[in-house]
């Protein structure tokens, strides 16, 4: 599990992410082309401490890739020259919108790694009960030189010879993305390497931050943001809740306010705003539509993957997913409400986040969307030391129900919590999944009339918001972190008067 270390991978993925800020907050249209084509020569020469490849030469096509997708442009085709800077004038405007695809493999970067299979390795002792030969239900499984040797053309892949083997000796290869993806998104092209299936992919960014050669990457608005920020547009921020402990140990929400107001931000949003909001609202709905038979079980819909695996893999139960607004969406209309000129920024861990605010209903809501590990990059592009900074006012607009959306099993605790408030004579059954493969099961059960009666959360990543892709710490500790946030909150469960705001 390669989450929350601070790897090559991490460290050339941060790296362009600065580079490109730097491009945005200094972009001059005479010497951009010229400026965006000396970041591969000044990340990958022979003097470059780190090697990224085996070859520089290599090393700089890949940055190149990751460079456009940064930029907000799509990956240049294999089979027709394209310059690297074709199209950047499309991107250089502080207002673009994510364009699908949104997660791409760049094709120069990937090791083609097999698909699903079993090898014999060196600890094999070639053993006289033979155990792998004897459960192996195709006979695959032979002795050369002493040991087992598994025939591929045979083997079916049960992974039977595995279990039994006392030694341990038999791996299991499986490629990290595709073993990531829970809707089966990752196939092979024609060369045997990853490609994503966009009519199954949700853009949860799970093989992204699972691939260990970094092949995949998605696109950004960093350059965007950064000549909007520049500019002096009147930009605010809206900070998801799993922001707490991203930037750093002892990085307050005031170290953290005062820092984004340093970068450009004009004022500073909590998303648990949105959640609190949220949490009312989904509360009502299921006293008003569950508990009454009307509906025979609510789905959130505030992961926007888990709401697109229902919609593309569950069809028949779009209207058991709630139609209450996100919290990202119920911020942003608040903010929206307050200054109508404003342009509004998302800040948080999802990548999956950049498609939902691409849709028409919300495009006028949210301007752009923004991950942690991108704030970072900006911050670092700045100079930025987070520490040196502290706003005179933390956030207070919030309680710790919506601050608890950021783990799995927060959503459905926080509406929960306003049921037994709001509503203390009903009963409310709460069941919730996390990472795709279990969202899947428990929708077919939902489909099956097992969940009847449930408010059902899904998150599309396996422990919560604090584990999407754009996160910037270890998932354990980020849960920690959250826990501690909750905790401190001086209200733990949003007034229902939340129910009354009217945003739609």
């Amino acid at each position: 599990m390669m989450r929350g270390l601070d790897t090559t991978v991490r460290r050339l993925r941060r790296k362009v992410f600065e580079e490109v800020a730097r491009l945005g907050f200094k972009s001059n249209p005479e010497t951009l082309n010229d400026d965006m084509e000396a970041i591969p020569y000044k990340m990958v020469n022979e003097d470059t401490k780190i090697k990224y490849r085996e070859s520089v030469y290599r090393a700089r096509a890949i940055v190149r890739e990751r460079l456009r997708l940064a930029m907000g442009l799509a990956l240049r085709p294999e089979n027709k020259p394209v310059h690297l800077t074709a199209g950047v004038e499309a991107s250089n405007i502080s207002d673009k919108y994510y364009e699908p695809p949104l997660m791409q493999v760049i094709p120069s970067a990937c090791e083609a790694c097999e698909e699903k299979g079993y090898e014999v390795s060196n600890m094999c002792k070639g053993c006289l009960a033979h155990p792998c030969m004897e459960v192996c239900p195709k006979g695959a499984i032979s002795f050369v030189n002493g040991k087992s040797f598994i025939d591929q053309s045979k083997c079916i892949k049960c992974g039977k010879c595995k279990s039994v083997c006392p030694y341990d000796a038999i791996a299991k290869k499986e490629r990290p993305c595709q073993k990531a993806c829970g809707v089966g998104a990752i196939v092979s092209d024609k060369m045997g390497r990853a490609y994503i299936d966009n009519d199954k992919c949700v853009s949860c960014g799970m093989c992204m931050v699972n691939c260990p050669f970094g092949a995949i990457s998605d696109k950004s608005q960093i350059f965007q943001l950064a000549r909007a920020l520049t500019e002096g547009d009147y930009i605010i921020a809206e900070i998801a809740p799993a922001f707490y402990g991203q930037f750093g140990d002892n990085i307050t929400p005031r170290n953290l306010k005062a820092a984004l107001m340093e970068l450009g931000f004009k004022e500073v949003y909590e998303v648990a705003l949105g959640a609190d909001i949220g949490a009312i609202a989904e509360a009502h709905h299921y006293v008003e539509k569950v508990t009454t038979g009307e509906l025979p079980f609510l789905l959130t819909s505030c992961c926007p993957s888990w709401a697109m695996l229902a919609k593309k893999f569950f069809p028949d139960l779009i209207d058991e997913v709630s139609q209450e607004l996100t919290p990202m969406v119920a911020t942003a209309r608040t903010i929206k409400k307050e200054h109508p000129d404003a342009k509004v920024v998302f800040i948080g861990p999802c990548a999956a986040k950049k498609l939902e605010a691409m849709r028409r209903s919300v495009r006028s809501d949210v301007d752009f969307v923004v991950t942690f590990e991108e704030l970072q990059a900006m911050f670092d592009a700045k100079d930025i030391d987070l520490a040196e900074y502290s706003a005179e006012s933390s956030f207070h607009n919030a309680t710790g129900a919506g601050r608890g959306y950021a783990v799995a099993g927060g959503v459905a605790d926080a509406i929960k919590k306003c049921i037994n408030t709001y509503y203390p004579d009903v009963q409310v059954n709460i069941e919730h999944a996390e990472g795709l493969a279990d969202c899947k099961k428990i929708l077919t059960l939902a489909k099956a009339g097992r969940m009847n009666g449930c408010l059902i959360e899904g998150m599309g990543c396996p422990g919560g918001c604090v584990a999407g892709a754009g996160t910037n710490i270890p998932v354990a500790k980020a849960q920690k972190k959250i826990q501690d946030f909750v905790k401190a909150s001086s209200k733990q469960v949003p007034p229902k008067e939340l129910e009354e705001i009217e945003l739609k």
